[in-house]
């Protein structure tokens, strides 16, 4: 299953997009409301959404001021987020989230809503960077 976020355009250089997806604290702050998040250590962190089981993802891959991919920890839930930062200028880029998995037919029936919403939610949260 794949999914994409709408592309969106951010106040900030790909630099500065890039360091923020760098540190797995920060997605807190692109979370949607009455998300459960927990720092696990520099390179992980746990999140639930409601209704869902807690997913644990891991800072898998970082190619400098273009992409950050995390993935899930767990196989039973096999799935990787990427950030595509796409510089525009000097302190603009763009950011497209994409998630890829590996899911049965009903399982991605039961996910794609809630996934899908939740990848619009962090894309429109981009904002939030430098706040």
């Amino acid at each position: 299953m794949n999914l994409e976020s709408p592309t969106k355009v951010v106040d900030k250089s790909a630099e500065e997009v890039y360091e923020f997806l760098m540190n797995v604290e920060n997605f807190e702050a692109l979370m949607p409301e009455n998300t459960k998040f927990e720092k696990i250590n520099d390179t992980r962190f746990l999140f639930a959404l409601k209704g869902m089981p807690e997913i644990v993802l891991d800072l898998k891959e970082g190619v400098p001021h273009s992409k950050v991919v995390l993935g899930a920890a767990s196989d039973k839930l096999p799935f990787t987020l990427t950030g595509n930062i796409t510089q525009i200028e000097d302190t603009k880029s763009e950011v497209k989230l994409i998630f890829e998995g590996s899911f049965n037919p009903m399982m991605s029936m039961m996910i794609k809503g809630p996934i899908t919403k939740f990848i619009e939610t962090l894309a429109t949260n981009m904002d939030r960077i430098g706040q």
